[in-house]
């Protein structure tokens, strides 16, 4: 997938989902194989680790930029 679409900066695999699930990024609908999928998500984190804003859909760039600047 990744050397046809291209991209230019790390992608990460997570396919036992330990990272998915502790984000809580598991969506109801099923891969094609019965097993469970992660979904999109957005994080804003602070300085500190703490997340403080996230968005479990897909997102426009100008939603996360909107979300940083009432944050800052």
């Amino acid at each position: 997938m990744c050397s046809k679409a291209g991209p230019t900066y790390p992608v990460l695999s997570d396919s036992n989902l330990e990272t998915i699930r502790r984000y809580d990024l598991v969506i109801a609908e099923r891969a094609e194989d019965g097993h469970q999928i992660g979904g999109p998500g957005e994080f804003l984190i602070d300085p500190s680790g703490t997340v403080r804003w996230r968005k479990l859909t897909e997102t426009h760039p100008s939603e996360i930029l909107a979300a940083a600047k009432v944050l800052q």
